[in-house]
């Protein structure tokens, strides 16, 4: 395949602060490429500095195999989408999607044929005519979209684009996106702090925190086989149950105890080729701790506990205990007769499981 982005060694400063370390990434033509993490990450730092908006102490970043140093963004061959839009107050819709064809020098039969086609895919052939200021928020995405897809571009960066959509609008812009994916075949980089946003998106995923790359994989590797606890906690809604445990070698295989200084401490038995420390962390998702086995599979493992908290979610019900000193999220189903209070079997599906070292963070197995 073809690499449409190449980022090698890239570092970059704000005074005495690192905001990116040692940043590596290869995006290959056609893929989906989401940047994701907390506040303060650097994802939106790293798109400026893709971009060229931001300067990078060192490193290199190639699109489309040529080295983008010295380049200046308007010749770097990219198209961006603001989270403020950036539209031309002034101008009509029509005007703001052709303007940057109009300076390129474009004629005007190819502007007219370009624009057709953008406004019918993003269905706002309606709204030529009005200003940004008679539009919604969703409909301005939409000319924002419309401006960067008629550049035809090697790499589309999107800096969190739907951050200011109420949450009905941006998932149907979401979809939008999506499907321009799709019918484009186009590279794209997309930066969110939303994980539900990355996990539906992306092709691939990559998780920062504090300048520094956690994950990089595709949306199952990051959500199912998370690299270090951080990632298990931010992906995921809710996010990954992590339960301290301690662990003994048993005729080949761990008995994982929990709650071992209560009166009644569970014990979970666990197949591993690793070698585990005596103190680790057990994740599971909600959606692999449940009622019933009805299955009769051999990987789910009951535990008793009380029930601390019902929360009804249409086709769930999440239900709260305590486990190892943490509140542990179960996923039931909506119809479940579960009571305040009653202590019931919690079914684990340990195939499922990770398993954390609780002093680096760093997945064990």
């Amino acid at each position: 395949m073809n690499s449409v982005l190449n980022i090698r060694n890239v570092n970059k400063k704000f005074g005495k602060v690192n905001v990116l370390n040692d940043i590596n990434i290869n995006l290959n033509k056609g893929e989906f490429l989401v940047l994701v993490g907390p506040s303060g990450c650097g994802k939106s730092t790293l798109l400026n500095c893709i971009a060229g908006l931001e300067k990078i102490d060192s490193g290199d970043i190639h699109i489309d195999e040529k080295n983008m140093i010295n380049i200046e963004p308007k010749d770097r061959d990219i198209a961006m989408v603001f989270q403020s839009y950036a539209l031309y107050p002034t101008m009509t819709v029509e005007k703001n999607i052709t303007f940057g064809m109009k300076v390129r020098g474009l004629d005007k039969e190819t502007q007219k044929n370009k624009l057709q086609e953008v406004v019918k895919q993003l269905q706002i052939e309606n709204l030529l005519n009005r200003k940004p200021s008679q539009l919604s928020g969703g409909q301005r995405q939409r000319v924002a979209m419309g401006r960067a897809l008629v550049r035809d571009p090697k790499l589309f960066l999107f800096d969190e684009p739907l951050s200011n959509l109420d949450a009905k609008l941006r998932v149907e812009m979401r979809t939008e996106i999506k499907k321009l994916h799709y019918d484009l075949n186009a590279s794209m980089v997309y930066v969110t702090h939303d994980q539900i946003e990355a996990m539906t998106l992306a092709t691939k995923i990559v998780v920062m925190k504090d300048g520094v790359i956690q994950q990089i994989g595709s949306p199952f590797q990051i959500y199912n086989t998370p690299a270090n606890i951080f990632v298990a906690d931010f992906m995921g809604s809710p996010s990954m149950n992590l339960i301290k445990a301690t662990t003994t070698k048993n005729k080949g295989q761990y008995l994982i105890e929990i709650n071992k200084n209560k009166k009644k401490p569970a014990i979970l038995k666990y197949n591993c080729k690793e070698n585990l420390p005596k103190e680790i962390i057990i994740g599971i998702r909600p959606e692999n701790i449940i009622e019933k086995n009805s299955s009769k599979d051999k990987n789910f493992q009951a535990i008793k506990s009380d029930v601390k908290v019902i929360e009804p979610a249409g086709s769930d019900t999440f239900i709260v205990t305590d486990l190892g000193g943490s509140e542990v999220t179960a996923r039931f189903h909506s119809e479940s007769e579960v009571t305040l209070g009653s202590e019931i079997d919690f079914h684990f599906n340990l195939s499922k499981a990770s398993i954390f070292d609780p002093k680096t963070g760093n997945r064990l197995n």
